[in-house]
Order: structure tokens, then C-alpha cells, then sequence
């Protein structure tokens, strides 16, 4: 029997319920078979991702099962970050959140001094039964609205992320000694003879890895050096606390939110050049092909040669000559030249046939496309690009994938590990997927996970380099699940590893931070944490993830408002890249920026919106316009406070 024909009218659910800007929302549960629709007139004062209790009311409502709120058992926030809107005798704070489609009513006694158009932080107080909007108060003025800091700051405040430290974080962090010693030394591997280099963004500062080649009997011996924050680190500190109550670096399209002071995280921890500093490295002996042949795991000292951007190493592969020595400014050294040019030369070659190798076992090949902004000296978008993943960025992910994967695999061996998991692909999207793409000519197989994996690789093969490459790469992409960290081993689907941890960035991830105070007592023979206890911070840096990808997400949405601010009645070519009930979301070709056509724009026909296979269609004509559709479009306006930018379809 159909689990869906098991619920009926008057059942009483539990869930988490998911709001859309109209107000009407889904109840959603990992025990239900489908979502259960409740209407904005049903909500009974819930809002956007509330704990609630809900009655069936219709098993045949337009839109399937429907429901309706009866009692909210638990708020998942009551704080909210808007725009005052301030009269003579009452004022209402409009929230930011598209999730959060009523006003805040606020007495003008509680305003804490805000004035019209001002951000700020607005505290629910009370909600009476007849009254359409909630009570609050103002617990915090940002400033107003339009200036680039305070809107950066709205962001960090909807998601609870920090942006400052506390002056005794602050000041223990400036405590902590740079000399490394004699005795330091002493208790470590020492490999500061050994030729080594970093790779990284040319804006980076932070450097949290490094690679060193050396050559053992005719096999390459490389190691893989990561900043050892964990002697830095020290358990229930206040720095430590305040690491793992932030859980993770914010990065931001004009700043960085780190998760460790600045003394650490550009200084002390950074692996900057010419200087000695401390590592937890990986060492591998690799033979011709890149497989592993030995392996040692420990703590080190290093001393890095040379600090290459990632344009720079790309020169060498590529085999630019006077691009490579121009590189080299004016310290040029012509044996330490020859000798980095070789190392990145075979580094590359290398991680060309771990890459290949790694696909063959089972990773997906995913080539996402991202965008990256040019800011001019006040942070104004002036253009917006995208970012082209070249062999340099995939050399460095090679040998990084390689050093967490291992890692992961000797912990395991030890007790519970803080994995980074990846379960596999949702079973309904997998299906409409497949029958999505099977008119377009492409198949997918959906028998066994060998199956899966293999034909979702052809697929994204196959559509490269045409129109439906950005299109396919979206639709397989949210077929997966989201990775998380957890002490449960279900191993990484999209990576295709038994084992995963993360272990390379401790700089900015706290999660590497608890995989190498792991790793260290594992080597000590020492026990690790009470897995419990371990679960729990598992848990807490998985959702300090989100957070932080939702703020990043809102950042590069605000800086796309401000650059289409100026285009508002230009023609632009886009694609259609995602459809639902209310219209259709078209990606401009030329820079990425997303923004929505409303059904009621669509010219020539009254269109309704067929989600399930990404189309609308004309109620008279018939005429279908589908996901991937290339069409014409006029920026109609935007909404930079509330991050929307609206299309009209040309026809």
C-alpha cells in the first residue's frame, strides 16, 4: 500500500514547516512520504521553519495533501533583521527574509532610537489572537539602509553570525608566543629542507596548506603540510570557544568573516613564506601513477620556499616562460626556479592520473559554474565574472582530497571520527531527472549505485560545452544530498570514498581543528572523544555550515541587485534555470545574475506553472516554455533591501 494513501483527513503530523514568500508553506518530515501543503490562511501565526503540529484537512486539494496549523510547539527564531518603516504614532520593522511575509508592529517606545529607513534587529514580543501582525521591539539599530556596511551586517545578523570578536578573545589571541622553540622543534618531524610551496588565490592571506616534493629512490615523496592550529588552539580557551560557537570562516563577496582572530588566522597559523612554522602534514610515497605506496602522518615544522597564486602555477603547467619568470621578482634564484618549475610540472602530471583514476572509482565530475565580483574602492560591483577552474585549482583539491581521505581512513581504525558525509542521491529527484533528460535524448540508470554513478558522469559529459551544460549541472546537483559531518561512516557518494574527513583547512573549518587533536592522540595511542559528545559538535558545525552558505549566498544576491541597479531596462540574454509556481527564475548568460519572470509577465496566454516537468503552459495555446529555454529578457526592476530582481519576458 502507498504510504501517502496511509495519511487521511483528520490525522494529526508533526513536522518543520517550509514558508514561501506568499506566506502559504509545506510541512516537512523525514517520516512523511511527500510534503503537505498549508495554505496562508492556515498558518495559524506560524512562520518559516517552526516545529508545528497540523491537521490533515484535505487528501485531494490542488495541491495533494493539505493542512492546517493547530498548535506551533517550538520557534525556530524570534528575532529579525529589517527596514523601519516609521509614522507618528507606530512604526513596523519589514523584515529582510523572504520567508517572513508579515510586518512587525513597533510601538514608537521601542524603536531604541531607530528612525525611518533604518535597518535593524527587531525581537518578537507577543502575538495576540486577533491581531494580524506580532508585537516586537527594536533590540539593535544597524544604521541605514543602502550603506554597504550595515547591509553586510544585516546579513550576518538573519543567519546569528558574528562579525567582530570580544576584546578578551582578542586579547588572549595576542598572548600566545610566536617564537617557536628548540624544544618545538625537537618533538617534531623536521622538513624544512625539504623544497616546499603554497598555491593559492592571488587576494589570499590565510594559508592554511602547503606541498613538498622530494624524490626517494626514484618515487616522489610528496607532503601535504597543514597549519597546526592545534597547537595554538588550546581546549576550552575562550579562542577555542569561540572557534566552535562559530563553527566556520564566513567568506563574503567583499570580506572574510574568519573563525579565528586575525593573529592566527594571517599570522601565526598562516603558512607564509620564508618563515618556519608548525604543520600536521601527510606524507606519501606515490608511484608513477599516483598510487599510494607509504604513507606517515605526524606533526612537522616546514619552511616554505615559494608562495605561487594560482594564475602563476597554472603559467608553469602550461609552460609560459616569461610569464614563470616574471613571477619571480626580484629574488629569482635559478636553481630554486628549475626546481619549483619540475615539482609543480610532476605534481600536475600526477594528480592528472589520481583525477582520472578517482572517476573511474566513482567521483562525480561536478564543474559548477561560480561568480566572482570586481569591486571598485568602495566595494561597488563594477562587474561580475565567472571564476574558470583551471589544472592549478584542481592539482592543489587533488592532493588535498588525497590527504583527507587518508586520514580519515587511519582514524577510522581508531574509534568515531568526525566524517564528512555525503549520502546518496534523493531516489524522486533521481527519477524526475531521468525523466526529464530521457526527450532530450539523454538516459540515466537507476538500478544500483555503480549505475547511477556512471551514467550521471556520461550525462554531465555528454551536455559539456552545450547550451544545457548549466541547465543538467543544476538538476544533478539537487538529485544530491547535502554533505554533513557526523560520526555516523556512510562515505562520501559524491567523491566516491569509503572514507572522508576533513583535515586540510583548520584555519577556517573547526571541524579540521577536531580531526587533528583526533589524529594526534590516535598517534599518542590515546583515546579519543566520548562519541556522544563528539555527535553533538558534529551536529553543531553541520548547521554553522548552512548558515554561513546562506549569508554567502545573500552576499553575492545583494551584490547582484546593486550591479543590475543600473541596468534596469536592458535587454539580456538568459536561460531559464528554474521553474515554480509564481514564474520562472532566468539566469543571464553573460554574468550569471538570476533573477524572475512572474507568470502574469508572460505575454500572449495566461501561463500556469507545471513544476514537476519544468515547464508553464499556456492556458489557451498550449505553449510550453521549459527549464533551459533560451529566451530574451528586460530587467524590470529590483529590490536591493529585499534581494529581488524582476524580469519581463520579451516575446
Amino acid at each position: 500500500m502507498n504510504k501517502e494513501n496511509k495519511i487521511k483527513v483528520g490525522d494529526v503530523l508533526e513536522g518543520t514547516i517550509s514558508m514561501n514568500a506568499s506566506g502559504s508553506c509545506y510541512l516537512t518530515s523525514k517520516d512523511l512520504p511527500k510534503d503537505i501543503y498549508i495554505h496562508n490562511t492556515k498558518t495559524n501565526k506560524a512562520l518559516h521553519l517552526d516545529l508545528v503540529k497540523i491537521e490533515v484537512v484535505s487528501g485531494k486539494g490542488q495541491k495533494g495533501i493539505e493542512g492546517r496549523v493547530i498548535e506551533i510547539l517550538e520557534r525556530f527564531k524570534d528575532t529579525f533583521v529589517g527596514t523601519l518603516q516609521v509614522s507618528e504614532r507606530y512604526a513596523f520593522l519589514v523584515p529582510d527574509s523572504k520567508k517572513m511575509s508579515i510586518d512587525i508592529f513597533i510601538p514608537l517606545s521601542k524603536l531604541m532610537g531607530g528612525t525611518d529607513g533604518q535597518k535593524a534587529v527587531g525581537k518578537l514580543t507577543n502575538w495576540k489572537d486577533d491581531a494580524k501582525s506580532p508585537n516586537g521591539k527594536i533590540i539593535e539599530v544597524l544604521g541605514d539602509a543602502g550603506d554597504n556596511d550595515v547591509e553586510i551586517h544585516s546579513i550576518l545578523h538573519e543567519y546569528d553570525l558574528p562579525y567582530s570578536f570580544d576584546e578578551d578573545v582578542i586579547a588572549e589571541s595576542e598572548l600566545i608566543s610566536e617564537v617557536i622553540t628548540d624544544k618545538e622543534i625537537s618533538k617534531r618531524k623536521d622538513m624544512r629542507n625539504v623544497l616546499t610551496f603554497t598555491i593559492d588565490p592571488d587576494t589570499a592571506k590565510d594559508f592554511d596548506d602547503a606541498l613538498s616534493v622530494e624524490w626517494v629512490d626514484g618515487k616522489m615523496v610528496v607532503g601535504v603540510h597543514i597549519a597546526d592550529v592545534s597547537h595554538y588552539l588550546r581546549p576550552d580557551t575562550s579562542l577555542d570557544k569561540e572557534a566552535l560557537a562559530r563553527g566556520t570562516s564566513v567568506y563574503l563577496v567583499d570580506r572574510v568573516v574568519p573563525m579565528l582572530p586575525e593573529r592566527l588566522s594571517n599570522g601565526l597559523c598562516s603558512l607564509r613564506p620564508h618563515e618556519d612554522k608548525l604543520c600536521f602534514s601527510a606524507v606519501f610515497t606515490l608511484d608513477s601513477n599516483g598510487h599510494v605506496m607509504n604513507e606517515w602522518f605526524g606533526r612537522t615544522v616546514i619552511h616554505s620556499d615559494h608562495r605561487f597564486t594560482y594564475e602563476g602555477a597554472q603559467d608553469i603547467i602550461e609552460g609560459d616562460t616569461e610569464k614563470i619568470f616574471q613571477g619571480f621578482g626580484m629574488d629569482f634564484d635559478p636553481i630554486l626556479y628549475n626546481m619549483l618549475i619540475d615539482a609543480v610540472t610532476r605534481l600536475d602530471k600526477t594528480a592528472k592520473k589520481m583525477r582520472a583514476q578517482r572517476f573511474k572509482r566513482g567521483s562525480i565530475s561536478f564543474d559548477n559554474q561560480e561568480i566572482k565580483f570586481k569591486l571598485d574602492e568602495n566595494n561597488k560591483p563594477v562587474d561580475i565574472l565567472f571564476k574558470i577552474q583551471k589544472d592549478s585549482n584542481k592539482l592543489i583539491e587533488e592532493y588535498m582530497l588525497l590527504a583527507n581521505r587518508h586520514v580519515a581512513t587511519f582514524l577510522k581504525k581508531k574509534g568515531p571520527c568526525v566524517n564528512r558525509a555525503h549520502d546518496k542521491p534523493d531516489p524522486t529527484k533521481l527519477e524526475s531527472l531521468k525523466e526529464f533528460v530521457a526527450p532530450l535524448g539523454y538516459h540515466i540508470k537507476t538500478g544500483n549505485a555503480d549505475e547511477i554513478t556512471s551514467t550521471l558522469n556520461q550525462l554531465l559529459i555528454d551536455v559539456k560545452g552545450t547550451p544545457l551544460e548549466i541547465m543538467i549541472g543544476n538538476l544533478v546537483v539537487r538529485t544530491m544530498q547535502k554533505a554533513n559531518y557526523t560520526t555516523e561512516n556512510m562515505g562520501h557518494y559524491g567523491l566516491g570514498f569509503k572514507d572522508y574527513a576533513h583535515f586540510t583547512s583548520p584555519i577556517r573549518r573547526y571541524a579540521d581543528v577536531i580531526i587533528h587533536r583526533m589524529l594526534g592522540r590516535a598517534l599518542e595511542g590515546k583515546s579519543s572523544m566520548k562519541p556522544s559528545k563528539l555527535e553533538a559538535r558534529c551536529k553543531h558545525i553541520s548547521e554553522r555550515e548552512i548558515k554561513a552558505q546562506k549569508a554567502s549566498r545573500d552576499s553575492d544576491k545583494y551584490m547582484q541587485c546593486i550591479y543590475m541597479s543600473e541596468r534596469v531596462g536592458k535587454l539580456f540574454k538568459g536561460r531559464i534555470s528554474s521553474v515554480q509556481e509564481y514564474g520562472v527564475f532566468v539566469s543571464i548568460d553573460e554574468n550569471g545574475c538570476e533573477g524572475l519572470v512572474r507568470l502574469s509577465e508572460i505575454g500572449g496566454d495566461t501561463f500556469t506553472a507545471d513544476v514537476l516537468n519544468h515547464c508553464v503552459i499556456g492556458h489557451n495555446t498550449g505553449e510550453k516554455i521549459h527549464l533551459g529555454d533560451e529566451i530574451d529578457i528586460v530587467v524590470k526592476g529590483v529590490d536591493v533591501e529585499r534581494k529581488n530582481i524582476d524580469f519581463t519576458l520579451i516575446r
